[in-house]
């Protein structure tokens, strides 16, 4: 089926909307065409086997028998309808159109009707009929011709998908969280599958397949087909969890078609109800949404990684709230399947990100110590590099992360960068922010999606080669290129010492002196002392007594110092010992001690480079205001790039070790960044005064 029968076939189902203008908002049309489709299709589907399944239906009802298991099989399907009814008849009893449509609906098997009621179906039901519209809405469906031998169920999907935009467009949703471009599945499972294509091809082969966000299923469909084409007789299940009801129910209702188990869909969020616990997998690929936080689950997820560490899905690290996309990766790899001692089982693992993965958070952040993690295990095989504006909901550029636990002997230790950046063809129309698409050489378009998995399969070769013609799209990195050492680097405090009005000030209000003050009033009222002590609460006039004569003191304090003002010393001992011999002078008990030293310190200390180095336990002390990062590659020596780039400007700079910590980060585009000079300026000058010309042609123009 080309694109235009089934836009023309989601053109009759979204036709309903005409009926139901007035009655329903633009953004509720899709809870009435969405679930009448799915209805409709199942219909279609069973339509050969209908009288076979009501015969037995009967005789077992006669026995008082479930008789679920004959149901389906006489239906040939995983699901069945029990009712002689047909939507064509329900559709010319007007009266009763509602009554029949429930009892036809209510005699499918128990996994059907389940996706049904996750459009909320027996309220459109009621809706339409108290709107007088249900037998025309139903008589618009009978007329869609949706039986298999018509529509595929890989063309089947794409009339959903089509449906699923249209929704979201009037709803004002994105469309890209529920289904992904088929060009783009096609070319992420020909990466994930392409180096396993000889063990596909044995007899008897069988492979599982699971995506966390599945969606209405499509990478699910493409990963069969594609295991499919490889070998005919293989056997493909496939899993999957959404949260999406909508998107659910017909990825539910896709794989009864098929005759795939519907039970290996779980609804509901991954991170908090993992729907596939202790499964393993062979192919897991996801398209999660970029940058959506996961605050919702955030209660469920940090108790997993706090309590169950490495033994549980989060231990490597939680990136920020608002992104869960490295979760999502996180939760894939805990379903790899070992690799066992001969080499054999394990999995590989295709997922979509946006940038931020790359290299969002700094060392030691959730984000930094998750790469860390998966490229110091050796799982990270190669990260593509795609178009932008491919996507339904965003224009922005998305990438390919591969990954596996069995990597063959060229790739072990080594991360494959390729950039496929400017593979892509225009599209005649633009889909929501979606202005570009992969070729697959049909109509005259090149063949991306051939030529991009060609390139993968080649791709050590080809960064090798300087001859080879794609070289400089292809880049091989060891694992531990991406990593580096987040060094500090700390400059000694150098201070030298004055006395003005501003830091007179910041002295006197500083804690120790405020608590001199207040121990020297208390020592004078015994009463209130023992008061204070008891920490009985003060009268008012108590109070104000209390904070009149503590400020007194302080008073006096400060006229002692008076004399000082203006003074300024080297060395922080002649300061403390000018302050010191003018307080005994004027004849005052004042404050002590190491604290009062410190704030003598604190607030009378100026930064100034030929001050005074601070000392602290005999260790110069390092100025806050001057510390700096640097970042290191990982494994260079700190202590020699310390000596070579900064000791050069600043010799008294150093290490400080403790605050060391390693990162990981893959700045993909820093690698295929080409330098383009800018252009002369005898060229700029040129192109600027034949503007002007056309300009001044152009104003004569209007004149005359």
């Amino acid at each position: 089926m080309n694109s235009s029968k089934h836009t023309e076939l989601a053109n009759h189902a979204w036709s309903v909307a005409d009926l139901l203008r007035g009655n329903y908002k633009q953004s509720d049309y899709g809870k009435v065409i969405l679930p009448f489709t799915v209805l409709r299709r199942l219909e279609c589907v069973l339509e050969p086997t209908r009288q076979k399944v009501a015969e037995t239906a009967a005789r077992y009802e006669s026995q008082d028998i479930d008789g679920d298991y004959f149901l389906r099989k006489a239906s040939g399907h995983s699901f069945y309808n029990k009712s002689a009814l047909t939507l064509k008849m329900i559709a010319a009893d007007p009266q009763n159109a509602a009554k029949n449509l429930q009892v036809y609906v209510g005699s499918f098997s128990e996994n059907a009707t389940e996706v049904l009621d996750k459009y909320e179906f027996a309220q459109q039901i009621k809706k339409l009929d108290s709107a007088n519209l249900l037998y025309q809405v139903i008589g618009k469906f009978t007329d869609l011709d949706l039986r298999p031998e018509v529509v595929s169920n890989h063309n089947m999907g794409y009339i959903f998908e089509e449906l699923i935009r249209r929704f979201a467009e009037q709803s004002n949703e994105t469309a890209g969280e529920h289904f992904t471009p088929r060009e783009v599945i096609r070319l992420m499972v020909n990466l994930l599958i392409a180096p396993d294509g000889d063990a596909l091809s044995l007899p008897g082969v069988v492979r599982t397949v699971m995506d966390p966000a599945c969606g209405t299923g499509g990478m699910l469909s493409a990963a069969e087909e594609h295991i499919k084409a490889l070998n005919p007789d293989a056997t493909v299940e496939v899993y999957g969890q959404e949260l999406n009801p909508e998107s659910w129910a017909i990825c539910r209702s896709d794989l009864m078609i098929k005759g795939q188990d519907p039970e290996n869909i779980a609804f509901g969020n991954s991170f908090s109800d993992d729907g596939h616990q202790r499964e393993k997998f062979d192919y897991l690929l996801a398209n999660p949404p970029f940058g959506v936080e996961w605050k919702k689950v955030k209660e469920d997820v940090e108790y997993e990684h706090t309590n169950l560490g490495d033994s549980g899905r989060f231990g490597a690290g939680l990136p920020r709230i608002n992104d869960g996309s490295l979760l999502f990766l996180q939760h894939m790899i805990s379903k790899m399947k070992p690799v066992d001692a001969n080499g054999g089982g394990g999995s590989r693992i295709a997922i979509v990100f946006n940038g931020s993965p790359l290299f969002t958070g700094a060392a030691g952040s959730g984000e930094s110590e998750i790469r860390r993690w998966i490229l110091e295990n050796d799982w990270l095989e190669a990260i593509v590099a795609l178009p932008d504006q491919l996507f339904y909901n965003t224009g922005i550029s998305t990438y390919f992360w591969i990954l596996t636990n069995r990597k063959d002997a060229q790739h072990k230790g080594k991360v494959v960068l390729l950039d496929a950046r400017d593979q892509w063809v225009k599209m005649r129309k633009s889909l929501g922010d979606k202005r570009k698409e992969l070729g697959d050489g049909s109509g005259g378009k090149p063949n991306h999606i051939a030529d991009i998995t060609r390139l993968y399969g080649d791709a050590v070769a080809a960064a090798a080669d300087a001859e080879h013609p794609q070289h400089g799209k292809v880049k091989v990195f060891d694992n531990t290129a991406f990593g580096y050492q987040r060094i500090t680097v700390e400059r000694p405090l150098k201070l030298r010492f004055e006395l003005r009005e501003e830091t007179l000030a910041a002295l006197l209000a500083s804690k120790p002196v405020q608590k001199w003050a207040e121990e020297r009033f208390l020592s004078r009222e015994p009463e209130l002392a023992a008061k204070a002590k008891a920490r009985r609460k003060l009268t008012d006039e108590e109070e104000t007594l209390f904070r009149d004569l503590a400020e007194t003191e302080t008073m006096l304090l400060a006229e002692a110092l008076h004399p000082l003002k203006g003074s300024t010393w080297a060395t922080k001992s002649e300061a403390q010992v000018a302050v010191r011999d003018a307080i005994v002078e004027a004849g005052v008990q004042g404050p002590m001690g190491a604290t009062f030293t410190k704030a003598l310190r604190d607030t009378m200390g100026v930064r100034a480079p030929e001050g005074e180095v601070q000392m602290v336990k005999g260790q110069k002390e390092p100025d806050a205001e001057l510390r700096d990062s640097e970042n290191v590659p990982l494994g260079k020596d700190v202590e020699e790039y310390l000596k070579r780039e900064v000791h050069p400007h600043v010799a008294d700079a150093w290490i400080d070790h403790t605050k060391t910590k390693v990162g990981y980060e893959i700045p993909f585009t820093r690698y295929f960044y080409v330098y383009k000079p800018p252009r002369q300026l005898a060229e700029i000058d040129s192109e600027l005064k034949t503007i002007e010309a056309e300009i001044q042609a152009l104003l004569e123009e209007v004149t005359e």
